[in-house]
């Protein structure tokens, strides 16, 4: 796993606002220092060289605990990498 950021706040929509310090991808999975896995990215908002990220929550995940635990570390898994789409290619003749 690699350091993503500290989480700020939980929104009044419900997502977990995180500054980071870099672009992570869009959804990937999000976890948080007891290397539990809490969500997943929904969007990566601000300045590019300190960006925000929302992320959408696990309806298991409890958000009072979250709210109480701000400034805590969490983390993104590194193999989620975007696949390239399918629909682009075309097939050939041989």
């Amino acid at each position: 796993m690699k350091f993503l950021g500290n989480s700020l706040h939980v929104a009044n929509s419900g997502k977990l606002i995180v500054k980071s310090s870099e672009m992570p991808f869009s959804g990937a999975s999000v976890y948080n220092s007891n290397k539990k896995k809490i969500g997943k990215i929904n969007n990566v908002f601000g300045p590019t060289k300190d960006p925000y990220i929302s992320i959408n929550l696990f309806k298991s995940i409890d958000i009072d605990t979250l709210k109480k635990n701000c400034g805590e570390k969490i983390f993104v898994s590194k193999n989620n990498k975007r696949r390239p789409n399918k629909r682009g290619k075309r097939l050939r003749k041989k």
